[in-house]
């Protein structure tokens, strides 16, 4: 069996993040999404209401398991028998970032390859920190996200209060 896993913060999912995870699932025999519970930045959702967002995603996806996890990602990728590490690319920086990140985790673990997926033409421009500025300013995100997604973000932009300018300053440096 072939496991793959496709780590991140994914505070919040949005629709490139559920079209990766499609596409992978597809390419393996399983594959385990799993959200760093720790994120070294500032997060709107706790890891709880993350993997909420990612099991509703994953309703569909029979291979797919979603599970959060701490720690080295290769370390959790060779915990749990991953052959490889799934990530989605949208833009020559990504490209950049990804590059470097494969190669620590080759000198890391040399038994686990990182397999890179290009995402659609529709979801090219989307990131999280781009999805939470656009709801922050009250934008539409209907097309970025599932509709539970969208819900629980504009609950939450609606806790953080009426006073939202430094908000979406710190998170727009996110990501």
């Amino acid at each position: 069996m072939t496991i793959a896993i496709y780590p991140g913060s994914f505070d919040p999912i949005h629709n490139g993040h559920i079209e990766i995870a499609r596409r992978a699932s597809l390419l393996f025999d399983k594959l385990i999404w799993a959200a760093y519970d720790r994120p070294l930045k500032s997060i709107l959702f706790n890891e709880e209401e993350r993997l909420e967002f990612m099991r509703q995603a994953a309703r569909d996806l029979p291979k797919v398991e979603v599970c959060s996890y701490h720690g080295l990602t290769v370390l959790f990728a060779r915990q749990v028998g991953a052959k490889a590490i799934v990530r989605g690319l949208r833009a020559t920086h990504d490209f950049e970032i990804e590059y470097q990140m494969a190669l620590i985790n080759k000198q890391q673990a040399p038994e686990i390859d990182t397999v890179c997926l290009m995402t659609g033409t529709q979801y090219a421009f989307l990131s999280s920190s781009i999805l939470k500025e656009v709801a922050l300013a009250n934008g539409d995100i209907s097309e970025m996200v599932p509709p539970y997604v969208a819900s629980k973000l504009k609950v939450r932009i609606a806790q953080l209060g009426e006073d939202r300018g430094d908000k979406v300053k710190l998170v727009s440096l996110q990501e």
